[in-house]
């Protein structure tokens, strides 16, 4: 609900055209250049090392991120030296990058880079709008050779009808975000957090009892992160908030009764959530900060941006998964390829992805340079990895790291099946709100009814889309 998650409001665009020496730049957001068009027995060939090509690519970080600016020109140079022929076109885009009503109005016009970046979140309208090409026959072991070990709930986000229209550049699934320090003073085992409800709930207890005014356990109920966090909450019992169809509420229902009524019986009946409700995005996380919370359900990025931002020391902060152990909610970002990119234009684009994204050691998951240039190192996130790749990549991160990993090992050695948002999200987690605040200033709040409204509502907003 933050950040890279959901899109915010964001100043004018700037775009910036980074050539590759010896190469000449073309200027068209459509990227130009390429070589003709290939016959489909070609589509599965990886990107010839001697192709000419220029390729568009969204989301170069802007000049006020010296360091990650840093790295990806460093990225491209490094690129360039295997692919001598192909101009990367950076655009350091922020309307794109971050505001809706840019990112549908280039859509719309037909404006975005050969390469663009978008949300997981964001496939529907990508579909809708035309402007997606479908790159299932050019996405092979051999353009991409750790496809093998991208966990396929990741990668099933940008499928529809059983093509791929989009490659994942990062991720985040869910889970437990525990403070140790007060952990360790309620006397409870910060390398255990909990994993189910019920423990959540005793634990919860026992952190509040430090008295101080302090809360065992947060949760939102305002902005529509209360209907966020449920879904994510529902996903970890195993169930939903929509049928596997999308056509109506899927949560008036044991799964949905045992979330609301555990939250109110830890509210009111144990006293472990703390006075103050109606929190959203950015409250649970300065209470921690503070030492005035043990646990809310959060992404690994969360700790960052505690410390980072708020001040906080990362040697506070663990995480388990998401309780219940039965599913988590999954989110990220991705690429798609432009419609009408000729087949180079989409090798090139793979094997950039491929560069800077996908492969251990380098671009993203460089983490000796990462650290070298004071960027955080240490968090299990992106996740997309399985098998050989997973283990590769946990050993050189482990090695740059610059906060203690083992404080994740809980969550990162208990990988999850993500699940998706559902269908107009916003719209959902907006009527699920009512639901959380229901139950967290009310004492006297009946979860059946509450649920009850909350299904019939949420029917409405899909047959609305329909």
């Amino acid at each position: 609900m933050k950040r890279f998650r959901h899109r915010g409001l964001a100043a004018a665009a700037l775009v910036v055209a980074v050539g590759l020496t010896g190469t000449a730049c073309g200027t068209s957001s459509s990227g130009g250049g390429g070589n003709a068009p290939a016959g489909p027995a070609d589509a599965s060939a990886p990107l010839a090392h001697d192709a000419k090509v220029t390729i568009s690519v969204d989301c170069m970080p802007p000049a006020t991120k010296k360091a990650e600016l840093k790295e990806w020109n460093e990225d491209v140079a490094t690129f360039h030296k295997t692919y001598p022929n192909v101009t990367v076109q950076g655009k350091s885009t922020t309307g794109q990058c971050e505001d809706p009503a840019t990112f549908a109005a280039q859509l719309k016009g037909g404006t975005e880079p050969n390469v663009f970046y978008s949300y997981f979140t964001d496939l529907q309208q990508v579909l809708n709008s035309g402007q997606a090409a479908d790159i299932t026959p050019y996405v092979t072991a051999k353009s991409l050779p750790t496809l093998g070990d991208i966990q396929p709930d990741v990668l099933n986000v940008l499928k529809d009808s059983g093509k791929l229209y989009g490659l994942p550049t990062s991720n985040y699934t869910m889970g437990i975000l525990i403070n140790r320090a007060l952990f360790k003073q309620a006397g409870l085992d910060p390398d255990k957090p909990p994993a189910t409800w019920a423990q959540v709930r005793t634990d919860a207890k026992a952190i509040a009892a430090l008295g101080h005014g302090t809360a065992g356990y947060g949760d939102y109920s305002a902005g529509n992160n209360g209907g966020w966090h449920f879904t994510a909450e529902m996903y970890g019992l195993g169930g939903d908030v929509t049928t596997a169809d999308g056509t109506k509420a899927d949560f008036d229902n044991a799964k949905g009764r045992q979330i609301l009524q555990n939250l109110h019986d830890m509210r009111w009946t144990d006293n472990s959530m703390g006075q103050t409700q109606l929190l959203k995005w950015g409250d649970l996380q300065k209470q921690m900060v503070s030492g005035k919370l043990g646990m809310f359900i959060a992404a690994p990025d969360d700790i960052t941006y505690m410390v980072e931002v708020l001040g906080g020391h990362y040697q506070d902060y663990g995480m388990g998964p998401m309780p219940g152990g039965q599913g988590t909610l999954l989110g990220g970002n991705d690429y798609f390829f432009k419609k009408g990119d000729t087949p180079d234009q989409i090798k090139a684009g793979i094997a950039w992805l491929n560069f800077k994204f996908f492969t251990e050691g380098q671009g993203q998951f460089d983490y000796a340079r990462t650290k070298a240039d004071a960027l955080p190192v240490g968090l299990p996130e992106p996740e997309f990895f399985t098998g050989a790749s997973k283990a590769t990549d946990d050993k050189l991160k482990a090695a740059s790291a610059t906060m203690p990993v083992a404080n994740f090992t809980a969550f990162a050695d208990h990988p999850l099946t993500g699940h998706a948002e559902p269908p107009n999200a916003q719209e959902i987690y907006k009527v699920l709100d009512n639901a959380m605040s229901g139950v967290l200033t009310n004492k006297n709040a009946n979860v059946g009814s509450l649920l009850s409204t909350a299904s019939s509502q949420v029917d409405q907003v899909l047959a609305n889309s329909q």
